[in-house]
């Protein structure tokens, strides 16, 4: 009786420590997380005024293609919004965001017709990202497909919409996406297809590389696919419809 009598505080006090340090930990991890909300958005409003010269996905293709040369490099050189082609950035909006100048970050309409479309197919057949998405998760995340990953690229959406004009979220996309193998950003793509800056590329040749965009080191090797062709066509008689910043 004795025994059981001395030994309980001795339960209470383990319990108690217990419980301080599970505070503890919940306390540090939400800190810990504000702190790199409060990183990314440092970085938004850094690069609403400056330019980036480099982006996370950049960085993981680098380190991936060093593995096989040591030596390897990507090739990339930033222009300003002015100096790239207004064809191009019609087309760029064509392929990939059609609604671009209008929504706030997100379109919930071709959210559902991505994840009708994938349902029926059984797998991932299509996406349903803006361009603000896919710039959020250029600049800061990686490839992996996660729940949180999603979250975090919402988060970084909503920092870039209400942050930085559209002009200015086109102007970063178009100088950081991938056009190839370690090629990335419109000028370098314009370059390494047609050996012209991105200011001159016609109707012709921006709806071909804004074709590219989904697979560009397979369409890089096979420049001449029917699927890509096919894809530059469509995307030609729909310039006229798109709305730039």
């Amino acid at each position: 009786m004795e025994n059981s009598i001395t030994r309980q505080p001795h339960k209470t006090y383990g319990r108690k420590t217990l419980k301080r340090w599970i505070w503890r930990f919940i306390f540090i991890l939400i800190y810990s997380i504000f702190l790199y909300q409060l990183w990314i958005l440092s970085h938004v409003v850094y690069w609403n005024v400056y330019n980036p010269t480099t982006s996370a996905f950049m960085q993981n293709r680098l380190n991936v293609m060093r593995e096989k040369d040591a030596a390897a490099t990507l090739f990339q050189t930033w222009i300003p919004y002015e100096l790239i082609s207004v064809q191009m950035k019609r087309a760029i909006i064509v392929a990939e965001d059609a609604k671009f100048k209008n929504h706030k970050g997100f379109d919930f309409d071709a959210i559902q017709n991505a994840f009708e479309k994938n349902l029926e197919a059984g797998r991932m057949v299509a996406g349903g990202s803006t361009i603000s998405q896919q710039l959020a998760k250029n600049l800061f995340l990686s490839d992996k497909k996660s729940l949180l990953r999603k979250i975090q690229e919402a988060i970084i959406t909503l920092m870039l919409e209400n942050i930085m004009s559209k002009r200015r979220i086109l102007e970063i996309y178009l100088n950081i996406i991938e056009w190839g193998n370690g090629i990335f950003g419109v000028e370098a793509a314009a370059h390494h297809y047609y050996a012209t800056p991105a200011l001159s590329l016609t109707a012709e040749q921006a709806t071909y590389l804004a074709a590219m965009v989904t697979n560009p080191r397979y369409y890089d090797k096979n420049r001449q696919s029917q699927r890509l062709l096919k894809k530059g066509k469509i995307f030609l008689k729909r310039l006229h419809s798109a709305e730039i910043p």
